[in-house]
């Protein structure tokens, strides 16, 4: 367990270090506080335990992270499992995303989609649908390399090919952006 703690402590070091990281993350607190108070929307998405970490986020968003605020305009579109299971039933897994980006995007607002790998064809799939219909696109992935960052505007690596340690370093950075974007919209989003 020491061992494993250390090498985390060494990933968070890099990710402190990567000032690339810094200035993207900045970027993405402002354009999300930009839509989102201005309610337009945010669909969040992944699979396995990426899409445990979009309900998360979603979560911490649409409710509160520090402050009480009225609700943000963000969902889930991992949360809709009886849509997903009839798409993939009668279509297939890899279009789940794309077609709920249709149904509930707005041009103008933002997907956020997340792959460790940065290969998943139902996220690519999604951050594709996406720009299609003006939107921008936020990926989140690993330091494995993948597709994804062909689609995403905003690009979040973090400094890991081992899916749980991407998952580990992830969740920081991810409450690290919901905090700022309630520190910027909580004086004009009060109850």
């Amino acid at each position: 367990m020491k061992k494993q703690l250390e090498n985390q402590i060494n990933l968070l070091q890099n990710i402190i270090k990567n000032t690339y990281l810094h200035i993207t993350v900045a970027s993405i607190i402002e354009v999300l506080s930009d839509i989102l108070s201005r309610g337009l929307p945010l669909l969040v998405f992944g699979n396995g335990g990426s899409a445990a970490d979009a309900l998360h986020k979603s979560g911490e968003l649409v409710g509160k992270f520090y402050e009480n605020r009225i609700a943000l305009n963000v969902a889930c579109l991992n949360s809709k499992a009886i849509i997903m299971t009839a798409w993939a039933n009668d279509f297939n897994y890899d279009s789940v995303f794309d077609f709920q980006v249709q149904a509930n995007g707005v041009k103008g607002g933002f997907v956020w989609g997340i792959s460790t790998s940065g290969n998943s064809k139902s996220v690519i799939r999604g951050l594709q649908a996406a720009q299609v219909m003006g939107m921008k696109t936020i990926g989140m992935r690993g330091n494995i390399g993948g597709l994804i960052q062909k689609y995403s505007n905003f690009l979040i690596d973090v400094p890991s090919s081992e899916t749980p340690r991407i998952q580990e370093l992830q969740i920081p950075i991810y409450h690290y952006i919901c905090q700022g974007i309630e520190k910027n919209l909580s004086p004009n989003l009060s109850n």
